[in-house]
Parts: C-alpha cells; sequence; structure tokens
C-alpha cells in the first residue's frame, strides 16, 4: 500500500470526527446511539442492546445514564458552569440533584487541573453513586464565597448498554478484530480519532476481496468488551489477530503495543511497517493497563489484540482535559494512522508461504524478462534483491513477511517480486 499522505482523505475523517464532537458519550445513553447513527452513514453497523444487570463474568451491565441539562447558578442567576457550553462540565455517570448550597459545601463536588487552569478536566463516576462539576480553575478561583445553585438534570435508570458492530465475510470463516471505544464525551484524539478512522478503515475494505473476515467492534471502554466477550465466549475464538484503534490524531510519533503472546501476526505486521516506514515510531510491549486490550488478552482468552495508538495515554498534557479538543488532531496524523492500518492488515491478507520450482541454483531470470538489461538503475536493482530473497527462502517453511523481515525490505517489495515470480512459473504457493 502506497505510504504517501495526501490529506484528503485525512480531511474528510477529521470532517466526520467533527460531526460527532458535540455528542455527550458515556457508557451508555443516547450519545453512544446518535454516534453510531453517524457511523452508519458510512457503513452498515448493527446496534446491539444489552439490558442493564445482564451479568458478564464479574461484571454487570449498569443502568442507563442520559443527561439534558446542567449547571451551576451565582446569587444573580447567572449560569457561571454551563453543561451546554461543554459537556466535559459535568462528571460522568452524575446522579441528578437540583438544590442550593454554600461554596464550601459544593467545593468536594467540584474538579478542575491546577496546572493548565484554563482546561476542564474530565472525570467519571460509573460505578458509585456520585455527582459534581468539572471547571477551569480560573473559573473555580472566580467563584466567591456565596451560595450557588446546582442543577444536574439526569436519568439513571434501567436501561441498555449499546454497542455497535459491523461484520466484513472474507474467504474464511477466521476473524480479525478491529475495536475502538465510544463512551468519551467531546475529547477528539481519545477517541473520537480512533472511532473516526476505524469507519473508515472498514469502509476502505468493504467490498474488497479479502481472505480473512472482519469484525469491527464500537464499544463502550472496559463493560463493552467484557460484555461482548461474556456473551461471545466460543465465538471469540475465532479471532486470529486484532487490534484496539485508539488516540490516532495527535501529532506525536507513531505507537504499536504488542498483544499478550507478543509474536502475533498482527504483533510482526506492525512490527515491520513501523520500522520501514520511516516514521517516528515506538513499540512497546503489552502491560495489563491501558486499553481494551487487557480484556481480549486476559489470560481466558489471550487473543493475539494489540493496540494502535499515536501517543500513550496520560503521556500528553491535554489527555483526559478540554485540550483535547478540534485544534489538537491533525488531519495528516489520521491519515497516516489510517494508512498504517491498512499497511498492516495487507501483510496479514497477503502473508503467504510459497516452494520454489528452481531450487537448486538460481533461475535465469534474464531470459524471463525479470532482470536488467542495464545494470546501475536503483530501482530495478531494488526488485531484483526482493526477487533474489524470495527465491532462495521459498523452501515452504519461510513466509513473505519471514523474508521481509530477515531481509530488511519492505514487505510489498517481496509480495510484488513473489507475484512476479509467481507468474512466471517460479514459486507455488502452499497451501
Amino acid at each position: 500500500m502506497d505510504n504517501k499522505v495526501s490529506n484528503q482523505i485525512g480531511h474528510e475523517i477529521y470532517q466526520f470526527l467533527a460531526e460527532l464532537y458535540p455528542f455527550c458519550r458515556s457508557i451508555t445513553g443516547h450519545g453512544v446511539r446518535e454516534t453510531l447513527k453517524g457511523i452508519a452513514r458510512h457503513v452498515p453497523v448493527k446496534m446491539h442492546e444489552i439490558p442493564s444487570g445482564t451479568e458478564v463474568f464479574d461484571w454487570v451491565v449498569p443502568q442507563e445514564w442520559n443527561i439534558q441539562d446542567a449547571y451551576i447558578k451565582n446569587k444573580k442567576g447567572e449560569r457561571i458552569v454551563d453543561f451546554m457550553q461543554s459537556n466535559l462540565h459535568v462528571v460522568s455517570y452524575s446522579q441528578p440533584i437540583h438544590t442550593t448550597m454554600a461554596l464550601e459545601e459544593l467545593k468536594p463536588h467540584l474538579y478542575s487541573l491546577p496546572e493548565n487552569p484554563d482546561w476542564i478536566p474530565y472525570r467519571t463516576s460509573y460505578y458509585k453513586e456520585s455527582w459534581g462539576f468539572c471547571l477551569t480553575h480560573r473559573q473555580l478561583m472566580a467563584m466567591k464565597d456565596e451560595e450557588y445553585e446546582i442543577c444536574i438534570n439526569s436519568t439513571l435508570e434501567s436501561g441498555h448498554l449499546t454497542y455497535g458492530e459491523y461484520i466484513i465475510k472474507g474467504e474464511t470463516e477466521e476473524e480479525i478484530l478491529i475495536s475502538c471505544h465510544t463512551c468519551h464525551p467531546s475529547l477528539c484524539n481519545d477517541n473520537l480519532s480512533g472511532i473516526a478512522v476505524t469507519t473508515f478503515l472498514a469502509k476502505t475494505l468493504s467490498g474488497r476481496s479479502l481472505r480473512y473476515s472482519y469484525r469491527f467492534l464500537f464499544i463502550p471502554g472496559t463493560i463493552g468488551s467484557i460484555t461482548w466477550l461474556a456473551l461471545h465466549e466460543t465465538q471469540a475464538f475465532t479471532i486470529t489477530n486484532g487490534m484496539v484503534v485508539t488516540g490516532v490524531g495527535d501529532p506525536g510519533p507513531l505507537t504499536y503495543k504488542k498483544s499478550r503472546q507478543g509474536n502475533a501476526g498482527i504483533d510482526r505486521a506492525f512490527t515491520h511497517i513501523l520500522k520501514t516506514s520511516g516514521l517516528e515510531h515506538d513499540i512497546i510491549d503489552f502491560f495489563p493497563y491501558g486499553y481494551d486490550e487487557r480484556q481480549y488478552c486476559s489470560p481466558g482468552f489471550n487473543l493475539p489484540v494489540g493496540c494502535f495508538m499515536r501517543t500513550p495515554h496520560g503521556e500528553y498534557p491535554e489527555y483526559h482535559t478540554s485540550g483535547d479538543n478540534l485544534t489538537f488532531v491533525q488531519p495528516q496524523s489520521l491519515e497516516e494512522s489510517l494508512i498504517c492500518c491498512e499497511r498492516a492488515l495487507n501483510i496479514l491478507e497477503r502473508n503467504k508461504t510459497f516452494l520454489s520450482q528452481n531450487p537448486k541454483c538460481e533461475p535465469r531470470l534474464g531470459k524471463r524478462g525479470l532482470y536488467r538489461a542495464i545494470g546501475g538503475q536503483s530501482e530495478g536493482a531494488r526488485r531484483e534483491m526482493a526477487m533474489l530473497w524470495v527465491l532462495n527462502f521459498s523452501d515452504g517453511m519461510h513466509s513473505l513477511l519471514d523474508i521481509a523481515e530477515r531481509s530488511g525490505l519492505e514487505f510489498e517489495s517481496i509480495d510484488k517480486a513473489a507475484e512476479s515470480l509467481e507468474e512466471h512459473g517460479l514459486l507455488k504457493e502452499v497451501s
């Protein structure tokens, strides 16, 4: 696949991300449904509703939370904190409340960032009955010692956990899982970028002739993957590779976190494309914290699922704040991330093993039109070197990815060389 970033598709991804930005997402509720409806305008994602109270391993699907409005008013009746201005102003899953209280009584329910006084923090209280407001530290410091009217017009009642699923059938029943989380409100990198890039990845693969089947999951973090695994325990073991896509719109270096297995096909594919990309990158080993890869990689499943991102969570100051906004993500980063995902999946799709039909010494390439008539052309030299590597290691035991790793050449070059050699009867695929 082409490495070139044009920014055209990046701007399309960015525009889609901007459309989803206003929705107040949480682990349940209408914001998630509206987000899935937005995704459905691009790919036919199916919406699933799991009732509150459903037991999923050691967890229980929680009550559904929805919010209509929230504010803090001063004694003049002015909204000094307003949910309508930013849905980050309310602690997610806050219980409904409408009362008045003094500043000292209110302060334990107020959250700010003294180190970044102009940003609103993102806070949640999913599994503990509570309520609260998030505000800039400048807003907090400006609050006077007086009575305030506080209102959180929310509901917390039996409903559903909602997730989206889109399946593309390939030649085999073996599946590649692509998962992203849909539970964050107006946070662009974490994780509207993951939702948007995953949606466009699904669009890219739709209609193609594919070796593997693909399962795209748009789920709330943690409880969503646990719920899907609990309800599809047997089916989960058809997953032969997978990745969680998150935080792929910031300007930082590309990062791949390996699966718990450490040497799965997806791990090798991402390692290879990053090492040969010429782009700044980092490859990190699995650790049991982060995103939904830790559920897919839990010991009872140990699925080969890694995590693709740019700057890891918590390692950029905008993380989980209002600083993670539409100015923080970049079309170029979004497109570059999409290309990396496409290239990694292309390796999984195209990684075959061949047997040379001329194993005793090199075959004569010139008479087959596979060798330059005149030497000294660098492009032709690279092409020929790729063919020589493929011919030498096509012994029925080395895959094309094995050869690419051993040679240091890009997988795409090795793949094209194998295709040419197969067309000329010099290779035969090993089933």
